[in-house]
């Protein structure tokens, strides 16, 4: 039998992503979206409303970077995601997080985390809150690439949010092989 619950977007995994832009005056800017997919495949979509601080630098710049959150992070990661930039101006350096101007953009890349995607925004829409950005460059630590030069994505601790009970998780094991698993029913 089957319970029927509240109307939420129940899609978890979620990732927990971090957006970094530049303020005007050129301190950084970070915060957490829950709200973030991949829109093509060089491409993200962003769901992210204008009052945020966040949207006006995109909007301003056109330009950000975007990192998942790992479980070494969590008290940072959920730190710029309860606090508002507009009303705590020190909110990036209270985080205790590091960051770096990127050589190819104007935007930060945060340091901490092993994934960053480098983007540009292609498009902005305050109807439905969304902000669809090509990915410029993606880096990753090199911590996480095996010794066969592949990402080695159980070593990072990636963590997901839960929206039923607002969560964290970590997902790092691998429990099967995309476009092969499915053959056995072929």
């Amino acid at each position: 039998m089957r319970k029927e619950l509240p109307v939420i977007p129940a899609l978890f995994p979620m990732p927990v992503i971090l957006i970094a832009t530049y303020n005007e005056d050129g301190s950084i800017d970070v915060m957490n979206a829950a709200w973030g997919c991949a829109y093509d495949y060089k491409q993200l979509k962003l769901n992210i409303s204008d009052e945020h601080q966040t949207t006006k630098n995109i909007k301003r710049t056109g330009y950000f970077t975007v990192t998942v959150a790992d479980k070494n992070h969590i008290k940072e990661a959920d730190y710029v995601g309860m606090v508002s930039a507009r009303r705590v101006k020190d909110k990036f350096i209270k985080s205790g997080l590091k960051a770096h101007k990127s050589d190819i953009i104007n935007a930060p890349i945060l340091d901490d985390f092993p994934i960053c995607m480098e983007c540009k925004a292609s498009e902005t829409n305050p109807e439905d809150y969304g902000v669809i950005a090509d990915i410029i460059r993606l880096t990753l630590d090199e911590k996480f690439i095996d010794e066969k030069g592949n990402v080695d994505l159980s070593k990072m601790n990636i963590i997901a949010y839960d929206p039923f009970n607002h969560g964290y998780y970590v997902v790092n094991e691998k429990v099967g092989q995309a476009f092969s698993d499915g053959k056995k029913l072929m």
